[in-house]
């Protein structure tokens, strides 16, 4: 446990930002496979559903917990799948 202030801050705020990262990931992947089932059942809103998890995986890439390329990757391969 850390003695100096601004330590002690710093981990607080670390545990704050991984905690929310994690929820954004976890939102991201969870639209990721709404859509991807969307997309395999052939459901009348697949479209709408794509859209959430690229609007999802843009948000993460440009926050920096996925990759720009990573996010392109899947975007096209969801997109692949739902043409």
């Amino acid at each position: 446990m850390p003695n100096i202030k601004s330590a002690i801050k710093r981990v607080k705020t670390n545990d704050a930002r991984s905690a929310h990262n994690a929820t954004i990931k976890s939102a991201m992947r969870t639209a990721l496979k709404k859509a991807e089932a969307a997309v395999v059942n052939g459901e009348e809103n697949a479209k709408e559903l794509v859209s959430v998890a690229v609007k999802h995986l843009d948000k993460a890439a440009q926050k920096g917990l996925i990759h720009k390329n990573a996010a392109n990757r899947h975007k096209a391969r969801l997109m692949t799948k739902a043409n």
